[in-house]
């Protein structure tokens, strides 16, 4: 093996432990890896202490739209595309140090993460291949995604215009009933 095949090989296997350490399901792995499935399965074991899960990756833009991952979506693209516009740091550098910036976000406001690691690396797949895009909202002037054909002269976000169930998560219900209780 060449001197410079092993530090690619080497590269590619601190690439993938970062990923998995993030929640990266395989398919991710072998799309930003030169390694061979059964080298990345045996990583994945070795990392997390289990096998990876099964099954497809989210192939659907409408989960993006809904209202909760919506918020979070966008939270997530706008600081990764600050982080492109505003360091030298592009491809699978950009989304490992955006989601990292999104994890602490959401944890110093307590905030419950909805994008998995895994959906945050779709959702930019989706934004490269223009499936996706963002769009100002009129109130607020908040950038968030929307499907790129949708009318967007007159947006108004969702968290301007917010759904009437938006927050009603059995969190939050279970944190109102353990107000109450502490109330009482």
């Amino acid at each position: 093996m060449s001197k410079k095949s092993l530090l690619t090989e080497m590269r590619d296997t601190q690439l993938a432990i970062e990923l998995i350490e993030l929640g990266a399901r395989p398919q991710v792995l072998e799309a930003e890896t030169s390694l061979s499935r059964e080298r990345l399965l045996k990583l994945y074991k070795e990392v997390k202490g289990v096998s990876p899960p099964k099954g497809m990756l989210p192939f659907s833009t409408d989960w993006f739209l809904t209202w909760l991952p919506n918020v979070h979506a966008s939270l997530f693209m706008n600081i990764h595309g600050y982080l492109v516009r505003n360091s030298e740091c592009s491809g699978i550098e950009a989304m490992l140090k955006s989601y990292r910036l999104y994890q602490e976000y959401l944890h110093s406001n307590e905030i419950e993460a909805v994008l998995s690691f895994t959906r945050a690396w779709t959702l930019n797949r989706f934004f490269e291949s223009r499936m996706l895009a963002t769009a100002a909202c009129t109130e607020c002037g908040g950038h968030f995604v929307v499907h790129p054909e949708d009318l967007h002269t007159h947006y108004v976000c969702g968290l301007c215009n917010m759904p009437a169930r938006a927050g009603k998560t059995r969190k939050a219900k279970a944190d109102a009933q353990a107000e109450l209780t502490a109330a009482a």
